[in-house]
């Protein structure tokens, strides 16, 4: 039976390896990696219904068409066939028209799983790229608003759940107004790029986010990150902006571009949400600008000396954190 349906395969043009049994059969299917499997049901040791099994077990990803050949009619053996992992079958001994015809069908099968297969991947991809778009400032390729407000309560849910510290860091690039109107906007736009990258030096960890903010502010989350370390963290992204030297005439601060951090962070308990933490780095970034900009100030270091905290009256003279 088995030199008859070569004869036949080889009339039609295909290329076929041939196994005598189910362990042969299992072996060859491993190493040679058929596009199509014709089997007997009834083998010698392992029957043709089991080898097909471990066959679907060992090519989840890939499908390829199996033809049950078999002696018996009965319908309960075409459902036993389907269910062990059979696409068709034929009862021996096998016409050469009608195995033509299956093979056939079956290539038109797999050509259209293959292009299926192809669209889906393409609109997987197109769909990850447009969850990237959605989630990335155009301008940057920093995380943009949307996903900083999604990172941050998640973050911040963590934190709270496993009671672990979370810092936040805000930061907004000293006059930069001035210096839109002092080298134009596209310089703007390089400027801020650039300024992005510095900040994301920052972040050493994958779990750590840069994003921007809006306009010219940027923000980091720092999961498991106490307030001290973040304080660090800025300043060392202070000193990687100071290092891009870009030069800014416009700034009242020094003749490169600048940028001013506040910090905040704690162990959250449930009274601690998103706003508090953006809140808190707020009005310690605040603190930085009026303390002289070009500075990385922390929530827990207000009121400064010498600053008034907002809307309150001035505080004794003192020295300020830099």
């Amino acid at each position: 039976m088995r030199f008859a349906t070569l004869r036949i395969l080889k009339r039609l043009g295909l290329d076929a390896v041939e196994a005598e049994d189910g362990i042969q059969a299992l072996e060859l299917f491993r190493s040679e990696k058929p596009d199509l499997v014709l089997i007997d049901v009834q083998m010698p040791g392992m029957d043709g219904l089991e080898v097909v099994r471990r066959i679907r077990q060992q090519s989840t990803e890939h499908w390829v068409p199996v033809i049950f050949l078999t002696s018996m009619e009965d319908d309960a053996d075409f459902t036993r066939g389907i269910e062990a992992g059979g696409d068709d079958y034929l009862t021996k001994p096998v016409s050469p028209v009608v195995l033509e015809a299956k093979i056939r069908a079956m290539r038109r099968l797999d050509d259209m799983r293959r292009e299926l297969m192809a669209v889906t991947l393409e609109l997987r991809e197109a769909n990850e790229r447009l969850a990237r778009l959605s989630t990335q400032d155009g301008l940057t390729g920093l995380a943009n608003r949307r996903r900083f407000d999604l990172e941050l309560m998640r973050e911040l849910g963590r934190a709270r759940r496993e009671h672990r510290p979370i810092a936040l860091v805000m930061a907004d690039v000293d006059y930069f107004k001035a210096f839109n109107d002092a080298y134009g906007h596209p310089a703007g736009d390089e400027c801020l790029r650039k300024i992005a990258a510095a900040l994301r030096t920052a972040c050493r960890r994958p779990v750590d986010v840069a994003a921007r903010y809006g306009g010219e502010e940027f923000a980091l989350i720092l999961p498991d990150t106490t307030e001290d370390a973040a304080r660090h963290c800025a300043a060392e992204a202070r000193r990687a902006v100071a290092a891009l030297g870009i030069a800014h005439r416009g700034s009242e601060v020094a003749d490169i571009v600048t940028v001013s951090f506040g910090v905040t962070g704690c162990v959250p308990d449930d009274h601690v949400v998103a706003d508090t933490l953006v809140d808190q780095a707020d009005r310690a970034l605040y603190a930085a600008k009026r303390a002289g900009r070009n500075l990385a100030i922390a929530y827990s270091d207000l009121p400064l000396p010498g600053l008034p905290p907002p809307g309150g009256e001035p505080a004794a003279p003192g020295a300020i954190l830099h």
